[in-house]
């Protein structure tokens, strides 16, 4: 007891938390009884000093916070709920006194009795309005703890409890009071009787419609206008009650607010139809009608507008309930609904004017109602627009008809997959139309002939074919409606555009290839039959000449159009069959001697048809690439890719290492066409298998190394004088270039395939990157071939790091020093190794790999080298950049925030070196590797660091370099934002940036009209960003300096000039 005296006297003088800390601790151990500390505090609680008093009774409320449930009983609760009611009279004790409650009232002996006892001290002695905020929320909490384990015992106060509630949250306006008054209002208005109280709770929920708080800034307390306002809507529909008197002030509020307002409502609407129910509904339902046709016909805003068109939409379903739609149109339709359709269809009828817009998207909203009221609404729609088309009068106006159809149809199509999904069969279209999952008849099912006759009408006549094309699209789109056989009149109708000369007609040929890629996901037959063939024709077995352009066009389109209708694998199987025997054709590697007409070439005949064979197989490759990526660019590719391994695959590498070997005239040796093969290799290899990837790189590897093609190639090979060796030393060109098709058998290997024993490489791996160093080191090795090597070390470093390991060394120790830092070595020679560095390099950095900083150093070493420091610079952003190599795609290791520890890392030291001004060869290269590693990155990552970068980045601006100083430009502009929001930093350098940005931006100082058109847009920007009087001392210099731009030879030059001349100060 001693003790509880001690810690008691302690709080009251210190009021530190541990005292009751201590206390409960004892309760917790039996230690202390409670009965102790109301022994200890009884002088406390009775003192005639107000301090004194008001501290005890605050002191029992903490303890009682933190005291076991099971330490009071049922007796020592009933008498400190006596206590507590006693203090309520007293100012000074009253907000301990209501926190000590809103605890008290959560202990499971807290009894009925004390429930009315202290609810009904409360409503008699508590004054919301003199109490504040703080001490509110204890009377709301109080209440919302005995709503939630109390609720029959306040049911059983009745008239007392609603009526004194009410008058408790009557006038409360602190939000975060608020938030819990509008919980126990719901609860109140959904489970109580209150048709005594109508308007009394009306009027303390309604008179805060709408709701208009704004957060202040950094609210501690993270209450936003959307919490208030959801919590609100939840009263207002709690209860139908407030029909009538809730629609009329709704409709106030619809007329006067403004648009945020105005949405509030129409949310709020939304939410209180369906609970006030069908016969308010009609009641106010013209009125209704009336406000909401404001909105919808004159919006305010496109938002406000949908909001209207959702209300409106929920309005209906309380109207008319769902029900079976019947055989009449307007049986069983309600009489205010055909109103509604009615003022709809009248204005539809004048289909070129807004209003008919604004009637058609309420016509589909009727789609997403009922059954009945769709059926109603597609039908009057469909005959009207209709009657309207075959119309003599309204010839002129055919296209706004069907593209008022067209709406009417994506409505019916959004109704059918989102609140019918789970009820439509997953095969949408059949060859006997299945109605839509209702027993009555099917929205256009009676219509459909007519509208497909229509459709198709549309699309003989120019100012209808695209809306025609749209309406077509959106018609199959509706489940089982479109049989298999309208699909075929579909495909035959819409196929006589493709292909066609876009001077001839109107350029649809986009939609039109739409429209049948869409029918080719499910009824390719069609196409099959009717499309593919004609433009499989107008593919010439022979080149056209190189003067015939129309031929070639008209080739191109045929293959564009290919590529798009061919992704489905029945459809792309074809079109690989296809285009595989026109390669087998054109691509044969014997001497083309004589022309398509069979005269005997010239040389100079020969070059030219060699040169259009070269550009036709270039267009094939292209189609065959560009189909392949859309297949594996799916979010799930295709499954039938794989089986092109041996399909395609292996023939592409028969034909083009086929031409490499022959000594004749051969169009597949051709660099552009190899590159192309190489993105089909790529794309095939990256959805195989781990086994058939190890397999098929084993392949490669035996044929690239030890010249054994067959086993690349299938079997089949042509013999030849020499062996296939692209590798060696003294390899030929054509065979040298085809390490493009040997790096993209590699790029795309996953890291499950790298894992597995390295075994298909007759040396080790590391032995063969030495040789494949020394191989590019070669003064035949050409930039194609370099850089199909880069791809190599990229790819191979990255996923065997741990298997190179003696070629990471070898280069840090023996290549460093005899080539890539050896000033004996010709400065193209060490130029070409820093490329092949970088990409080794950046195999490491991606995955964090710790030699990684090593490789990084060295190339800082050779930014003092006069012969090669710019090509180092410039490396450094290269190992920041984003590539198409090392990416997740083609299963590289790649560590999370890589490029941001790199840049990290390297930014420090390139910013130490380029603030050494020296007037150097060295400042300068430090200064291109600034702006080549933050043109290489986000701006985020170096956006706070603007302020200590801009000197740096004005410096790189009298670097000659035309491309960097169009990348500081493109820099400075990108952070503009940044840079104005730090204390006058874009102020402290307006005089430099004014001066450098005219000097770049006039023909007669900077030849590079990037650089010219990016310093204008720069200089538009200046004053958006500075105080107009740190700018105005060169007013008249910038004007006199635009007018000289005006005079540019280049027109985008002058275009900015006029742009930026414009330009409000």
């Amino acid at each position: 007891m001693e003790s509880v005296e001690r810690n008691v006297r302690s709080w009251m003088a210190f009021e530190k938390e541990t005292e009751i800390d201590q206390l409960v601790v004892g309760m917790y151990a039996d230690t202390v009884t409670f009965l102790d500390i109301v022994k200890a505090l009884g002088e406390y609680l009775t003192s005639d000093e107000d301090s004194l008093r008001t501290k005890g009774v605050q002191f029992l409320s903490l303890v009682i916070e933190q005291c076991p449930k099971d330490k009071l009983n049922r007796q020592a609760v009933r008498v400190l709920a006596t206590f507590y009611c006693s203090k309520l009279e007293d100012t000074e004790t009253i907000t301990p006194a209501l926190k000590g409650i809103s605890h008290l009232v959560r202990f499971p002996s807290f009894s009925s009795t004390e429930v009315s006892d202290v609810l009904s001290a409360i409503f008699r002695r508590v004054n919301m309005k003199a109490l504040v905020q703080s001490t509110r929320f204890f009377v709301f909490s109080i209440v919302d703890s005995l709503m939630s384990s109390h609720r029959g015992d306040l049911k059983k106060m009745g008239d007392q409890f609603l009526s004194g509630y009410a008058a408790l949250a009557s006038g409360e306006k602190d939000p975060r009071n608020l938030l819990v008054a509008f919980k126990i209002s719901r609860v109140v208005l959904m489970e109580f009787d209150i048709s005594k109280h109508v308007e009394d709770y009306f009027e303390i929920t309604f008179c805060y419609f709408p709701i208009t708080f704004r957060p202040p800034p950094n609210d501690p307390y993270g209450i936003s206008a959307d919490d208030l306002k959801d919590s609100l809507r939840l009263c207002l529909c709690a209860t139908p009650v407030f029909g009538s008197l809730g629609i009329p002030l709704f409709l106030e509020k619809l007329t006067a607010g403004s648009p945020a307002t105005k949405r509030d409502t129409l949310q709020t609407m939304s939410a209180c139809f369906p609970v006030y129910g069908p016969a308010l509904a009609h009641e106010f339902g013209r009125k209704v009608w009336s406000a909401l046709k404001l909105e919808i016909f004159q919006p305010t805003d496109s938002l406000t507008e949908q909001t209207a068109l959702d209300t409106l939409r929920d309005f209906l379903r309380v109207v008319q309930p769902n029900s079976t739609p019947t055989a009449g149109t307007g049986d069983g339709v309600d009489l205010l609904i055909q109103t509604i359709c009615n003022d709809c269809i009248e204005a539809i009828g004048e289909p070129e004017k807004a209003q008919a817009k604004a009637g058609m998207k309420v016509l589909c909203t009727f789609v997403g109602t009922s059954p009945v009221l769709c059926l109603h609404a597609v039908t009057e729609a469909a005959d009207k627009l209709m009657k309207l088309f075959h119309d003599p009068g309204e010839v002129s106006n055919r296209a706004a008809v069907i593209l008022l159809l067209t709406d009417l149809l994506n409505a019916l199509v959004l109704s059918s997959t989102t609140s019918e999904s789970s009820t439509i069969p997953k095969k949408i279209f059949s060859a006997v139309p299945t109605p839509l999952p209702s027993s009555g008849p099917t929205p256009l099912e009676s219509a459909k002939d007519a509208l497909l006759g229509l459709l198709i009408v549309g699309l003989k006549s120019s100012p209808t074919r695209l809306p025609a094309i749209h309406g077509l699209s959106a018609l199959m789109r509706i489940p089982s409606l479109v049989t298999d056989d309208e699909l075929g009149y579909i495909v035959l109708e819409a196929g006589e555009f493709v292909g066609n000369e876009p001077d001839e007609i109107e350029d649809v040929t986009t939609d039109v290839l739409a429209l049948l890629s869409s029918i080719a996901t499910f009824a390719p037959h069609h196409l099959a039959s009717q499309i593919l063939p004609p433009l499989f024709a107008a593919l010439p077995d022979c080149p056209p000449p190189r003067d015939s352009q129309s031929e070639r066009v008209a080739y191109w389109r045929a293959l564009c159009a290919l590529s798009t209708l061919c992704v489905e694998p029945t459809l792309f199987e074809v079109l690989v069959i296809r285009l595989s025997a026109k390669l087998d054709l054109l691509c044969s590697p014997s001497p083309s001697m004589l022309t398509s007409s069979g005269v005997p070439s010239t040389p100079t005949a020969a070059m030219e048809e060699s040169e259009s064979t070269a550009a036709y197989v270039h267009a094939i490759l292209i189609t065959l690439a560009n189909t392949l990526s859309a297949k594996v660019s799916k979010p799930n590719p295709d499954p039938d890719v794989p089986k092109y391994l041996d399909a395609l695959l292996r023939r592409l590498f028969q034909l083009f290492l086929e031409a490499a070997m022959t000594s004749e005239r051969c169009v597949l040796s051709n660099p552009r066409l190899l590159q192309v093969g190489a993105r089909i290799v790529k794309l095939v290899v990256e959805t195989l298998s781990i086994e058939q990837q190890q397999n098929f790189v084993g392949g490669t590897v035996a044929a690239f190394l030890d010249g054994e093609v067959k086993a690349l190639t299938g079997g089949e090979f042509a013999s030849f004088a020499e062996e296939f060796r692209p590798m060696g030393t003294d390899a030929g060109a054509r065979q040298r270039d085809t390490i493009v098709l040997f790096a993209a058998a590699h790029v795309p290997i996953r890291k499950e395939v790298c894992n597995l024993p390295i075994d298909y490489y007759p040396i080790s791996l590391s032995a063969f990157l030495k040789d494949l160093v020394e191989w590019c080191d070669l003064p035949a090795s050409s930039a194609l071939q370099r850089e199909a090597a880069s791809e190599l070390f990229a790819t191979l470093v990255n996923k065997h790091p741990d298997d190179v390991s003696d070629f990471l060394d070898d280069m840090l120790k023996v290549y460093w020093s005899t080539t890539l830092n050896n000033p004996s070595v010709s400065a193209e020679a060490r130029s070409n190794a820093i490329d092949t560095w970088v990409w080794i390099t950046k195999g490491l950095v991606v995955r964090s790999h710790r030699s990684a900083s090593s490789f990084v150093d060295c190339l800082f070493v050779l930014l003092d080298d006069e012969a090669v420091d710019r090509s180092a610079a410039r490396a450094l952003g290269v190992l920041a950049a984003d590539d198409e190599v090392l990416t997740k795609r083609n299963g590289a290791v790649l560590k999370i925030l890589h490029a941001q520890k790199y840049f990290n890392a390297v930014l420090p030291k390139v910013m130490a070196g380029a603030k050494k001004i020296d007037g150097s060869r060295r400042e300068t290269a430090y200064l291109i590797a600034l702006v080549s590693l933050i043109n290489a990155v986000p701006n985020s990552l170096y956006a706070t660091q603007m302020p200590s970068l801009m000197p740096l980045l004005l410096r790189g601006l009298d670097v000659p370099d035309p491309a960097i100083r169009s990348h500081i430009i493109d820099t400075l502009s990108n952070n503009m934002a940044a840079a104005s929001d730090t204390e006058s930093s874009l102020s402290t350098h307006a005089s430099t940036l004014v001066i450098a940005m005219l000097k770049n931006c006039l023909v007669a100082d900077m030849p590079d009209p990037r650089v010219r058109v990016a310093s204008l847009k720069y200089l538009a920007l200046l004053p958006g960003a500075i105080r107009y009087d740190s700018l105005h001392p060169y007013k008249s210099r910038v004007l006199k300096d635009l007018g000289k731009a005006l005079d540019d030879p280049k027109r985008a030059v002058r275009k900015e000039a006029v742009n930026t001349r414009f330009v409000p100060p």
